[in-house]
């Protein structure tokens, strides 16, 4: 019966196994691809049926150009595209080669941050980890802030441009922090005077700027990579799949370049060249992605998500007492046409989170708060229903929190010498996560994938969830490794007499390299994994905002970071020798590693029970559609309440 279903949805689509509506969308005597928009912004139609497009589309047809795209994408006028004109793989280069140079800005500033604090405006162990987690939790939240901007106003290429000023803003007034006089405290190594006022203003009120800049950008820049791909043609559902991918690879060589050359430089040849780089790099990443603008499609805004949710909300509250009709069609929901030429979907009613149903029953008076289309309905219950596995995500970014702060402030104790002339910046073992998370990376979509599609007839091997789950047990065993390594570094430091006197520990830093792998084979898991989830299973009007969910986990996690780092120093300080001090070589960081290891073992529960009830959306299965054909690949689906699991 599916496969009956599935074909008959072929016949209607030409081919392409989608919903039958986009298929006959024509009142002007020739289909524009799948798209009619009479939307405007700022008051300015888009785009009208008129003879140009029959003509377009006749031109197309003799010349073998190819098709419209038929997922509502337009130009920056809101003229629908063709698909061979742009979008593709030319288009996601640029957006590709601008994050490589983006996040060695980012990484520029963030891997090397807490020693800039400790050492340059003599801040203890403790406020400066506090400082980084503080700063890189705003940065991973702020990013909802530019989703709304995007999926309500201005769009997602507008919103980032915007963005990606203030945040060059920020850099610029970063690298005179460090290098003016006025603005960068003296040098000194004992008895320091702690940073000014105006200092401290200027180095952070930098920092915060960037974090804002990053609000617009971060959310926005992989969902306009994503949009290139057509998910109604077969072809590019596929590029589609591996795009993150891609995604991720940009992101590790731009990472890479940050935790080596950069680090490099701060540390040896002055803060103000280290800064001033990636400064200049994000300056030529903004000057590539303005490059590719002729090449992109673009998603117009489809008003604000958090209004339309408002709305399911309130109205269902409103009508708790009716009853919920047991025939799904007398529901309300508005006609084909409406989602057609607004380049939406329309979305089945399910019986999950059946409360909400009750803002479609209809009833008076008839408004958008009391009276939602069914549609809104769906969309609203796919936000919620992730809410459960963004929970279940802080934890692991409160460990991956741990990196670019203790991790680094541990390696600063050690030996850092490799050879008799070269000393390896303690940041720089950040390095090891990037290389094995590439590595690791190339193997998954290499190997484990194909090795697993044989076992469980699955074209992604395993699904995302179980992909992310595999990540989160690596974090406790990266977590239980790391502090079985600083237990033999305080033994070795006790033995050597340096625990009282905060010297070096005469052992290499590559002790604890095995941390820094394994949280880079745990990254290649979940952060992947991560993205990828919260993109595919947002609906297609709150993509940036569902990426934005993916990018707040970093930032709730890095806030309970630096809580759970206070509350430990606080109450350990108070019952006697504290875990966490200035002098590492006398703080007890196994004790603080194995109690981040006990909360990643409740998570890693916690994880399990909302992924084994969560159902996929049925888009997510459909976009297999192209690699069943492939020998030996399935798709095998669970339906559970109207909902589609793909096993």
């Amino acid at each position: 019966m599916r496969a009956t279903l599935r074909a008959w949805r072929e016949a209607v689509n030409g081919g392409i196994p989608r919903r039958p509506f986009h298929a006959s969308l024509s009142k002007c005597g020739g289909q524009i691809g799948n798209l009619r928009l009479t939307a405007a912004i700022n008051g300015q139609p888009l785009r009208e049926c008129s003879k140009h497009h029959s003509s377009a589309m006749a031109e197309s047809r003799e010349t073998g150009e190819g098709d419209y795209a038929k997922d509502g994408s337009v130009d920056l006028k809101g003229r629908p595209v063709l698909r061979s004109k742009r979008g593709g793989w030319t288009a996601c280069s640029f957006v590709v080669v601008y994050e490589v140079f983006e996040r060695m800005a980012y990484y520029g500033i963030a891997s090397n941050l807490v020693l800039y604090l400790t050492n340059k405006l003599h801040q203890g162990t403790v406020d400066a980890a506090n400082n980084v987690t503080n700063w890189v939790g705003t940065v991973f939240l702020t990013p909802v802030l530019g989703a709304y901007v995007a999926d309500a106003v201005l769009g997602r290429y507008w919103t980032f441009l915007f963005s990606s000023a203030i945040y060059l803003s920020g850099m610029c007034l970063l690298t005179l922090a460090v290098s003016i006089s006025p603005l960068k405290p003296e040098s000194c190594k004992v008895n320091c005077k702690p940073a000014s006022t105006l200092q401290l203003a200027a180095f952070f009120g930098g920092l915060y700027i960037i974090a804002l800049g990053n609000g617009g950008t971060k959310p926005n820049i992989s969902t306009i990579g994503a949009d290139q791909f057509d998910e109604f043609d077969p072809k590019e559902k596929m590029h589609k799949l591996s795009f993150f991918n891609w995604w991720m690879f940009s992101i590790f060589v731009g990472t890479l370049f940050a935790f080596t050359f950069l680090v490099y430089i701060q540390d040896n040849v002055g803060w103000s060249v280290g800064y001033g780089i990636p400064t200049f790099g994000l300056l030529i990443s903004v000057l590539i992605f303005l490059a590719g603008t002729p090449y992109y499609r673009h998603k117009l805004p489809q008003g604000s998500p958090f209004a339309r949710m408002a709305r399911v909300i309130v109205a269902a509250t409103r009508k708790w007492k009716l009853p919920t009709p047991n025939d799904p069609k007398e529901l309300h929901e508005l006609d084909l046409d409406v989602y057609s030429n607004k380049g939406k979907f329309r979305i089945d009613s399910t019986d999950s989170l059946r409360f909400l149903n009750k803002a479609a029953v209809k009833c008076s008076p008839n408004t958008p708060w009391t009276l939602c289309p069914v549609t809104q309905v769906e969309e609203t219950k796919r936000i919620l229903r992730l809410l459960p596995i963004l929970a279940s995500m802080f934890i692991p970014c409160t460990l991956i929190a741990q990196i670019n702060t203790l991790f680094v402030k541990q390696g600063t104790t050690l030996d850092l010498h490799v050879g008799p002339h070269f000393q390896i910046p303690p940041a720089s073992l950040g390095a090891f996560v990037t290389v094995s998370m590439l590595v690791s990376v190339g193997l998954y979509d290499c190997y484990f994938v194909k090795i697993m599609r044989v076992w469980t007839k699955n074209p992604r091997g395993i699904t995302l969830l179980q992909r992310m789950g595999v990540g989160v047990a690596l974090q406790i065993a990266t977590m239980s490794v790391a502090s079985f390594t600083e237990v033999r570094r305080l033994s070795i430091a006790r033995s050597h007499g340096v625990d009282k006197t905060g010297g070096q520990v005469p052992v290499t830093i590559f002790i604890l390299l095995p941390q820094f792998v394994l949280m880079g084979i745990a990254d290649a898991f979940l952060v992947v994994g991560k993205i990828e989830f919260f993109y595919d299973q947002s609906p297609e009007s709150m993509k940036s905002l569902g990426t934005a969910f993916s990018l707040t986990a970093y930032g709730i996690g890095n806030f309970l970071s630096s809580f759970l780092l206070k509350l430990v120093a606080d109450m350990t300080s108070k019952n006697g020798k504290g875990w966490i001090l200035n002098n590492l070589n006398a703080s007890r960081l196994d004790y603080y590693y194995a109690l981040l290891t006990v909360l990643g073992v409740f998570n890693f529960i916690f994880f399990s029970y909302v992924s084994n009830i969560y159902s996929y959306n049925r888009e997510l299965c459909e976009s297999m559609d192209a690699r069943r054909k492939e020998p030996g690949v399935e798709c095998d689906q669970k339906e559970t309440n109207g909902q589609v699991q793909c096993l």
